[in-house]
Order: structure tokens, then sequence, then C-alpha cells
């Protein structure tokens, strides 16, 4: 069962501002991902389901995280159905992202209390997941909407909360930009975790990367 409700997960993902994403095989290396980005401050990971068995690597990476990480806040993305999305409640997700639209994903979500947030990319889309309970819209993918849209949209419904993920950079003039616009956080995936990081297992080094960019939103913020 998962440990926060949506409205807890909701208001971590404003506080905290960024939402790491990340996926690979090996749980071991995602273990020490998990450590590194939670000594860097980051208090929530998404863990994106995308390779064959990723349910037996997130029950792990969750499991760990709930062992040796206090506050630490996991949920997957990359879900596609209703039943992924329920096998991943059912291993204590604490919150669901989808790259598009679902209703089928919005009523398991719903009745489990579980934060859900899915892919749109137009005003009838946001509306409509708004209509079925969603706190935070998934603008997906960021970098072909851009911070622009968001200011836009912002205009005739300010109470519209955007996560963009997609597009989204460790710089502060790309950050700013989006915050600038009127998001409430970014989901951020090689940009933040990238792949050389990964190959050098420089975990030293993620933590700095997560822990400065932290800074640079609460910078941004102020």
């Amino acid at each position: 069962m998962a440990n926060y409700s949506r409205i807890e997960v909701a208001m971590a993902m404003r506080e905290n501002g960024m939402v790491p994403l990340f996926y690979h095989p090996d749980p071991e290396l995602g273990k020490k991902v998990l450590r590194a980005c939670y000594d860097g401050g980051a208090r929530l990971m998404e863990f994106t389901a995308r390779g064959d068995f990723a349910f037996e690597v997130f029950s792990e990476l969750n499991k760990f995280a709930l062992a040796e990480l206090p506050g630490m806040i996991l949920g997957v993305g990359s879900v596609t159905d209703a039943s992924a999305a329920s096998l991943y409640i059912q291993m204590g997700a604490n919150f669901i992202v989808t790259p598009s639209l679902r209703e089928d994903i919005a009523r398991v979500c719903n009745r489990r209390k579980i934060l859900w947030s899915p892919g749109c990319g137009s005003l009838t889309e946001i509306n409509r997941a708004e209509e079925l309970g969603c706190e935070i819209i998934k603008l997906f993918p960021g970098s072909v909407y851009g911070p622009g849209f968001v200011k836009a949209i912002k205009g005739p419904q300010p109470w519209t909360e955007v996560m963009p993920t997609g597009g989204v950079s460790t710089e502060e003039s790309n950050l700013k930009a989006w915050f600038e616009a009127g998001v409430c956080c970014v989901g951020m995936g090689s940009k933040l975790i990238s792949s050389s990081l990964l190959a050098k297992e420089d975990f030293a080094g993620l933590e700095e990367i997560v822990r400065s960019t932290l800074a640079t939103i609460a910078r941004i913020r102020k």
C-alpha cells in the first residue's frame, strides 16, 4: 500500500520543484542512483518502466527506499494501461505518470487515491484530465511545446498545474524560462541522470548535480 496520499505527493512535487526520471535494468545500480539523488536533496523519483521485467526492478527499488531512504517518494512512469497501473500500485507506487491521457488509468488511480499525472498536449486534453481529478498535468513532450505554451494556458486557467517533461535541462536559463512561465515542477531525465554519469558510475557527481539543480530552482522561485 502506498505511504503517501495524492495530496501529499502533489505537495511534495510543488515543494521540491523537480522529479528525477530514471530507468535501468540493474536494480543494484538503481539503488545507487536513488541514494545519490536522495543525498542531493531530491525527495521524489519517477521510475520510467520501459524494459522487460521492469516491475521486478521497481519492487526492489521501492523496498530499498522504504528501508533506507526515509521520505523518498517513488512513482512509476511510462505506464500505458490500467492493468500495469494496478500492478505498480500493488508494489507501493506512490504516483503514476503516463505518456498520454488514459481514462482507464485515471479510474484505477482515483479508486486508490493515488496521484496520476497524464501526458497532455492540448487545452482540451488538459481540461479533460482535470475533470477526471488530475492535480498536476504532465506536459509531454515539453520540448515540442515550450514555456510559451504553459504561459498561454495559465492566462485563462491559472489553476492548472503543469509539470513539463522532455526539453528540461539543468541550465539556469532553461529552468528560469519554465518556472517564470508558471510550471509547478519539472520532470528531468537524461539531462540530469546522464548515460555518461551512469557509465562512469559517478554517483558523487550525480549527487552534486541534483543538489545544484535544486538550489537553482529554489533561487529562481525567490
